[in-house]
Order: C-alpha cells, then sequence, then structure tokens
C-alpha cells in the first residue's frame, strides 16, 4: 500500500488505475487494504474542482465532457474524468465504453479517464466514486469531471460528492421538460442547453429563455447563487469557455461566503452513513442464515401465506439475533 501510495501521489497513471480498481474491488479481502490506502492519500487530497454533469440519455453528455475537457488541459488543468455505465440487471455487466466517445480528451497528457460500472448504485454514479475522487485528486488532477448514467434516479446522491452541479438539456424545452422532474433541476447549479449550433441556434436560444424563465421561480441550488440557463456547442466549440467561466465565478462566490466549506462538511459526513448503509446491506445479504430462510420466506410471500412487512419483520429478527442484537 505504501507502493501504491507513493505512485498515485507521483501522478503515475498506471497506479493510480489500479489503486481505482481496488477501490471498487467487493471482495472483503480487499476492504481493509483499500482503507488504508484511501487514509494515506487523504491529506493530499481535496483540492479540487468537482463537477458533476448529468442529463437525460442523448443529450451529449460524453460529447461535451471531450470537448470541454479538453479545453480545461489547454488551459493547463489537469482533468480526472469518472465516467460511469449502467450495469445490466441481467448479466450485472457494463459496456464501460466513454473512452471510445471522448476520443480527443482521452489522447491528451493531462487527461485521465476512468469508466467504472454503477454496480447497481443509485444516482448515476459507482459505489465508490467519493474514494476515486480523492485518489484522482491526489495524483495532482485539479478539475474532476463526474459524468452520471442520467436523469431520474436519485440524482441527491451525485449533488452529495460534488461542488457544482450541471444539468444539460436538448432543445425544445416544451419536450424536455416531460423528462425531467423538477427536482433534479432545483439541484442543478446551471442547465447548459447542447448542440447550440448550425439549425439548431435559434432553437437553442429559446431553450434556454424559457429555462430561464422557469428557473426564476424555482429555490436556488446554493445559498446565495442564482442558477442561470446557457447554451454551447461541442461541435464548434461555442460556449465551453462561457462554462467554465461560470463555473470559477461560482467557486469564487462559494468560497467567499462559506457555503463551499459547508458543503464540503456536509459531504464528508454523507459518505460516512453511506459507508455505514453499504455496509450493513452487505452484512446482511452475506449472512448465512438469511440466505438460508430467503427460500422459504419468499415463497410464503408469493403464495400469500406472509404479507411483505411480516417478511421484512421476519429477516430483521433473524438478523439480529445472528448480530447479538438485544
Amino acid at each position: 500500500m505504501d507502493d501504491y501510495a507513493r505512485g498515485v501521489l507521483s501522478g503515475d497513471r498506471m497506479i493510480l488505475s489500479r489503486a481505482i480498481t481496488l477501490i471498487e474491488s467487493n471482495s472483503p479481502a480487499h476492504f481493509g487494504r483499500a482503507s488504508r490506502l484511501v487514509k494515506e492519500i487523504l491529506p493530499h487530497a481535496g483540492a479540487s474542482t468537482r463537477v458533476g454533469i448529468t442529463g437525460v440519455p442523448g443529450v451529449g453528455k460524453s460529447t461535451f465532457i471531450d470537448a470541454f475537457g479538453h479545453r480545461l488541459c489547454e488551459l493547463g488543468h489537469k482533468v480526472a474524468v469518472l465516467a460511469v455505465d449502467p450495469s445490466s440487471s441481467v448479466t450485472k455487466g457494463s459496456i464501460l465504453g466513454d473512452k471510445t466517445r471522448m476520443e480527443n480528451l482521452s489522447r491528451h497528457e493531462n487527461a485521465f479517464i476512468r469508466p467504472s460500472p454503477s454496480g447497481g448504485a443509485l444516482g448515476g454514479v459507482s459505489r465508490k466514486s467519493r474514494e476515486t475522487i480523492l485518489l484522482c485528486e491526489a495524483a495532482g488532477y485539479d478539475v474532476i469531471l463526474v459524468e452520471t448514467v442520467g436523469v431520474g434516479q436519485s440524482e441527491a446522491a451525485v449533488r452529495s460528492m460534488v461542488d457544482f452541479f450541471l444539468l444539460m438539456v436538448l432543445t425544445g424545452a416544451g419536450d424536455e421538460l416531460q423528462g425531467i422532474k423538477k427536482g433534479v433541476m432545483e439541484l442543478a447549479d446551471a442547465v447548459v442547453v447542447s448542440k447550440a449550433d448550425g439549425g439548431n441556434l435559434t432553437k437553442a436560444a429559446a431553450t434556454r429563455a424559457e429555462y430561464n424563465r422557469i428557473l426564476h421561480y424555482l429555490r436556488p441550488a446554493t445559498e446565495g447563487w442564482e442558477t442561470k440557463a446557457y447554451t454551447c456547442s461541442a461541435l464548434s466549440g461555442d460556449g465551453i469557455d462561457d462554462v467554465w467561466a461560470v463555473i470559477g465565478c461560482f467557486i469564487e462566490n462559494v468560497k467567499a461566503s462559506g457555503v463551499f466549506d459547508e458543503r464540503r462538511r456536509k459531504q464528508v459526513l454523507a459518505w460516512v452513513y453511506t459507508m455505514v448503509e453499504d455496509y450493513l446491506k452487505q452484512k446482511f445479504y452475506g449472512d448465512e442464515r438469511i440466505a438460508g430462510e430467503r427460500p422459504s420466506v419468499e415463497s410464503r410471500v408469493i403464495s400469500g401465506d406472509l404479507s411483505a412487512t411480516e417478511a421484512a419483520m421476519e429477516f430483521i429478527r433473524l438478523f439480529e439475533s445472528c448480530n447479538g442484537a438485544a
């Protein structure tokens, strides 16, 4: 683990990749080693700007990140992209093809792209995304872009690990609004209308105006900051610098007001309880007696002999008895 820590801190991308694989491992044998690694690199983490990017499938998140990240690299930043692919509920596998959709960025020496499976985690983020962010920060990446699976799961999970939350939308606000919950708009620090180029320019401008009217009546996602809509084109590059300028203005604003530090503190606490919940869930489903009783309890629920509430309480009582609860 000392070699891993030294490799990460020196910016060795191969070691960083291996360290993230260790962090993401579900093997109980790796848990202690991963925890030790996180503890060693923790004093060197936390200095990046963390940006969450969400939007419905097809809105162009990967294409935007390719252009946006490449531009930031040209400006001298080191950019890490955590691209999360949905895991199949049937095979449990993921395609992990984001690097192929970020062709320009993946070739830049200042960029690091890590595709990870969501593993069934809510919010369109990997179960270990927080730890991965820390590793990337310790490796010297000062901008972390977290691309989520999409809108409609649990956006609060994304919000709880980033500084700035960006919602990407397509032109045609009327149709688009049907597919986006009000809740995700209330979490967004900026709304970006994508693909604002060619014959789509007029429609994109109209969509931006429509979102600005809507946002005017919503409670701001961040205290002291007014969420607004913007347009950009990953194809032409128009609006890319404007988005980064908005993020920079936001970070300066929230750091001056103390909101930035307060949000980071809350995020750390949320991380603690997320790990507790994850541990308890794994412990419950990994319990041999629970596993032994599941077929019987499930068949009784299906046959109607046992209600769902009664089945849950039966499992809980069994779990508590197995673990010495009073």
